[in-house]
């Protein structure tokens, strides 16, 4: 199983919208980087959905539930869909996690703009430690 991130401003997009249909086709990245994420993900997979816009947290996670597929909008660009798996409480801020010192080479902290990244191993672990009764 791979892990990825991805965000999303709440008032677009938000976890908790995504607990109350189940599932959602993510679309609208553009980033090439972001969008090789997405074409990177497949069924199963972990994804930590992120707000952006103020809270700058991860909120909670979800599952690659489809293969990616071309965005029928937009050939340059990928979908697939992912289903609701649970909210983490409390959230993991990105002060939480540049405080750590531990992912400074990450994306999340380096490429503030980028949208959908994959999440490396050791954020999950750190992840993990933070929320024993979650199954991440």
């Amino acid at each position: 199983m791979n892990y990825f991130l991805a965000k999303t401003e709440p008032s677009t997009y938000s976890i908790d919208r995504l607990r109350q249909e189940g599932k959602t086709t993510w679309d609208g990245v553009r980033n090439p980087q972001a969008v090789r994420a997405i074409s990177e993900m497949r069924p199963g997979d972990r994804v930590c959905i992120y707000h952006s816009g103020g809270e700058s947290s991860v909120l909670g996670l979800a599952e690659v539930a489809t293969i990616p597929l071309p965005d029928p909008k937009d050939p340059k660009s990928m979908v697939v869909d992912f289903k609701y798996v649970a909210h983490l409480t409390p959230s993991t801020g990105l002060s939480d996690v540049k405080k750590s010192k531990l992912f400074d080479d990450w994306a999340l902290v380096r490429q503030s703009r980028l949208s959908t990244m994959a999440v490396p191993q050791a954020f999950v672990d750190w992840m993990r430690e933070r929320y024993p009764d979650t199954k991440i």
